[in-house]
């Protein structure tokens, strides 16, 4: 796309945007909810607002990196806490995990929208996202009426990274990321306990320097997935002892290294793909 039709769409985004009165901005900090959010805040200035969903699934790291990143784009930002643990339906964990998730979450944000007297909710879904397979998170955002300015203005992921790089978002480049329920098997029941292993298990993979991961948990077996070109790194012998070491005091019963390597929706039909943010984008997604 030319640089001029790719300013068409931003410039129709911020029109669009400018009308109403104020926006939420579902804001995970990925590159999606990023990229709406310093829209929405050229086009609304104050009157836009980021904000959060703080739970059980959100890794800590990714609501340190979302505040950061609204801290970037000057936006105000707000967090909400909730726990999808208290519906049955999410900690099933069947193939409409990411519905239930979504429903929820989007839920909050119509109530700080309330709040605030703001009436419109916007998100990160983009126009490549429809296509994705499996995506039962893009079911609640229908049925709740969200503002998707990304996909009613057609703007596909690539435009969106674009659009990142352009106002130099420091989270152009980020890879996708998905809320930590993701991590476990469809038909394994989603426990406090195993989302806080995976998360202590996945910061061990952050520390040492992976870029692209997941920490799937089996009930109990830890199934490390690393990018293709990191296969090497996870076969180091320190590596191998740190993991073996850290996961186990985590509350795994065994440790494995995938050696097909990432792969996204290793564990589900929908995987992250039909998370809480196109990304992660929590983009999540929020794979």
């Amino acid at each position: 796309m030319t640089a001029t039709a790719l300013d068409a769409k931003l410039d129709a985004v911020r029109d669009d945007l400018a009308a109403r009165d104020g926006v939420v901005v579902a804001f995970s900090g990925g590159v999606d909810s990023s990229v709406v959010a310093a829209l929405a805040r050229d086009a609304l200035g104050d009157d836009a607002v980021a904000c959060t969903a703080r739970s059980e699934t959100l890794p800590a790291a990714e609501l340190d990196d979302a505040r950061r990143v609204a801290e970037e784009i000057g936006i105000r930002h707000e967090t909400v806490t909730f726990s999808e643990l208290d519906n049955p339906d999410f900690v099933e964990n069947d193939g409409e995990r990411c519905y239930h998730c979504r429903t929820m979450r989007l839920g909050k944000m119509y109530e700080v929208a309330r709040d605030l007297g703001i009436g419109t909710v916007c998100d990160g879904t983009n126009a490549s996202d429809p296509g994705e397979g499996h995506r039962p998170g893009l079911r609640a955002v229908e049925e709740l009426e969200v503002f998707s300015p990304l996909l009613v203005h057609d703007l596909t992921k690539s435009e969106v990274r674009e659009a990142a790089e352009r106002y130099d978002l420091s989270v152009a480049d980020k890879p996708s990321m998905a809320c930590l329920s993701s991590r476990i098997p469809t038909g394994l029941e989603v426990t406090e306990e195993k989302l806080t292993r995976v998360e202590t298990a996945e910061r061990l993979l952050r520390t040492w320097g992976f870029s692209q991961f997941r920490v799937r948990d089996h009930d109990g077996l830890a199934r490390i997935e690393v990018a293709p070109d990191e296969l090497d790194a996870a076969l180091d012998r320190e590596f191998v002892r740190a993991a073996r070491e850290h996961l186990t005091d985590a509350g795994f019963d065994h440790v494995t290294l995938d050696l097909h390597g990432y792969r996204t929706g290793s564990v589900s039909p929908g995987g992250d793909s039909a998370g809480p943010d196109p990304d992660q984008e929590y983009p999540v997604r929020e794979d």
